[in-house]
């Protein structure tokens, strides 16, 4: 009677080890898989991707270039002007206002950002010449570029049309 409960008991034991043993298994599948997916993480963090040759590390005119319009010169109605035709050509004036004084005898931009592009583009589409573009940056400016408006507007673009 002792050998026919060995017997009864073998095949309990077997099968309790074979369902350990394949749970070991699995586990040890799915720990293998994370290991691979680790080890390519960190080699492509490692590795630096390739930089594509066409890119031009220069910094460009952004599509979209948020300005602000202040008025230097004293004339009323001078900056919707102004802020009109930067709207109807893609710019993004976020603010128009008085500038600190009405004495400005030229019109500049101001490059806030340190993209000299963006500046150099709404100064081009102003009528602006290049040597009045001045870059003071200021990281508290939510804006890329200002453009200050000096006695000089008459012969500016949007007054010439």
């Amino acid at each position: 009677m002792k050998e026919e409960k060995e017997t009864k008991d073998i095949p309990q034991k077997t099968e309790t080890k074979q369902k350990t043993n394949l749970f070991l298994n699995l586990s040890l599948v799915f720990l293998g898989l994370l290991v691979l997916y680790l080890g390519y993480s960190l080699v492509n963090r490692v590795i630096p991707a390739k930089e594509d040759p066409n890119l031009n590390n220069a910094p460009h005119a952004a599509d979209y270039i948020q300005i602000e319009v202040l008025n230097g010169c004293g004339v009323a109605g001078v900056a919707d002007k102004f802020t009109n035709y930067l709207r109807d050509n893609k710019f993004d004036v976020i603010q128009s206002g008085n500038y600190m004084s009405f004495d400005v005898d030229k019109s500049m931009v101001i490059d806030r950002i340190g993209n000299m592009a963006n500046a150099e583009k709404a100064a081009k589409l102003l009528g602006i010449k290049k040597e009045n573009i001045i870059q003071q940056i200021n990281k508290n400016y939510f804006l890329d570029v200002t453009f200050v408006i000096g006695k000089d507007y008459n012969q500016l673009k949007p007054f010439n049309k």
